[in-house]
């Protein structure tokens, strides 16, 4: 008896336990599901409305140009430029004349240039820092960390890639000919200004050649015929875009591919590869590039990729809606079509889909984690998504 009356109290003892264990976990494995679902609702939560924190409504801005300078945006046109802040302050202007301005950014150094004209102007996003005229109409041009500048520049059938410091003294000049190594289609300096590539294309004997040079006007390539570190050619193949992501990281992008270029000394084609869709857009930032390709057959629509500076693909999405321009802003991928925005982050995930108001979308920058500076048709206009 006494056995039997022990062995029902240990059972209660037990299931009393038992109760308790189930109430202890309970709780926190409720709080735990709640706080992935908030996470969760985060991560894939789409925007679709927002509201307008400052605008300027009389900016001419379809004949100007506009491009992020450090968390401020500088827009510029024949007439000069100026520097405007997230509230819409002017916080300097510049004037000059221009038949078909053009410009580049690099952290907080901008060259603006009269494509096809002589004239570069450097500035940074607290003042403007020089002037420079060149000998000959400019092609390109593209500005380093530093504030020096890169130019290609041509003569009639020869072809100047000239080095400029920030204050408009040449420090290198290099002259090519059209015939060869051919006509420049693009150019692109390292960040630090150690490098600059460019491709060129030509016909040989009724072929079609492409060739990506990298030059280096610093100790490696003082003893290198022309300053010429290093030299890949192309047949049947057309390469109208290059890029440096970073010091020693550059990418060429071919009618049918990429080529990923490591080093500075001599740099080394680490990775090659062919891409059998159509390529339709590309986009870059300083870490990351990335394809939209033309679906084929039954894969109508779209293929956005996002890589790494290794060539790692970081994602691929599927889209089918149309598009006028593809940008990458900070940490947002951003599709305009007329006044449709798509924001996509870098891992591929739909952030924003709306309309803006304001009319069709020149561009959209992003200047902070939900904050956007939209160039309209109707105007300037900082915004906030809601």
């Amino acid at each position: 008896m006494n056995v039997k009356k022990h062995t029902s109290e240990n059972n209660k003892v037990i299931q009393l336990y038992k109760n308790k264990w189930n109430r202890k976990w309970f709780i926190p494995l409720g709080m735990l599901i709640f706080i992935l679902m908030v996470i969760l609702g985060i991560k894939y939560h789409v925007y679709h409305n927002y509201r307008t924190l400052a605008s300027s409504g009389n900016e001419d801005t379809q004949s100007s140009g506009y491009i992020p300078l450090g968390d401020r945006l500088l827009k510029y046109g024949d007439d000069g430029a100026y520097l405007l802040s997230q509230s819409h302050e002017i916080l300097w202007n510049y004037t000059f004349e221009m038949s078909n301005p053009s410009a580049d950014v690099r952290g907080e150094k901008a060259v603006i240039y009269d494509k096809k004209g002589t004239k570069m102007f450097v500035l940074d996003k607290n003042k403007p820092i020089s002037d420079m005229e060149t000998k000959f109409p400019i092609l390109q041009a593209e500005i380093t960390e530093k504030g020096s500048v890169a130019a290609v520049l041509q003569d009639g059938e020869k072809i100047w890639i000239n080095y400029y410091a920030s204050d408009g003294s040449v420090i290198a000049e290099n002259q090519t000919r059209i015939e060869n190594p051919g006509y420049p289609l693009d150019m692109t300096v390292s960040p630090g200004g150690e490098n600059i590539a460019v491709s060129f294309l030509m016909v040989e004997n009724s072929r079609l050649i492409s060739k990506v040079i990298f030059y280096n006007f610093g100790d490696a390539g003082q003893n290198k015929e022309d300053n010429i570190v290093a030299e890949y050619q192309y047949e049947n193949i057309v390469i109208p875009q290059i890029i440096y992501l970073d010091n020693t990281t550059a990418v060429a992008f071919g009618d049918n591919g990429y080529s990923i270029f490591k080093g500075i000394e001599n740099p080394k084609e680490e990775v090659k590869e062919t891409i059998e869709e159509e390529i339709v857009s590309t986009f870059h930032n300083e870490k990351y590039f990335g394809l939209v390709l033309k679906g084929t057959g039954k894969k109508e629509g779209y293929m956005m990729q996002l890589y790494s500076p290794s060539g790692k693909k970081m994602f691929s999405e599927k889209f089918e809606h149309e598009y006028q321009s593809i940008d990458i802003s900070k940490e947002m991928i951003i599709l305009c079509d007329g006044s449709k925005v798509r924001m996509y982050n870098l891992k591929g995930i739909l952030k924003f889909d709306g309309i803006i108001g304001e009319g069709a979308v020149k561009n959209v920058f992003q200047m902070s984690s939900k904050r956007y500076m939209v160039i309209s048709e109707n105007g300037i206009h900082t915004i906030s998504l809601k």
